[in-house]
């Protein structure tokens, strides 16, 4: 495979970012804050103390964030934020 520049323009496609984003940010709002709610319910049905609730949740926010790079990634190939010219 050569590595030449290709003339084709990338341009991006405001219309499908702008509803990534927007689609991100209302699950994201949903995936973080169930992430902390059940962190602290756990905490409490588990016995944990404050700094046992606090690592759940950091634990449970971790896999917040895996599912909103995947919900992201996902996205962007139904919705591309590119198309050439």
């Amino acid at each position: 495979m050569s590595m030449q520049p290709s003339s084709a323009k990338r341009e991006i496609v405001w219309q499908s970012v702008i509803t990534v984003i927007s689609a991100a940010i209302l699950i994201g709002a949903e995936v973080f804050g169930a992430a902390f709610a059940g962190g602290w319910a756990l905490a409490i049905l588990l016995g944990l103390s404050d700094t046992g609730a606090h690592i759940l949740q950091a634990v449970l926010f971790g896999i917040g964030v895996v599912i909103m790079v995947g919900f992201v990634r996902g996205a962007q190939r139904i919705e591309p934020f590119w198309k050439r010219h």
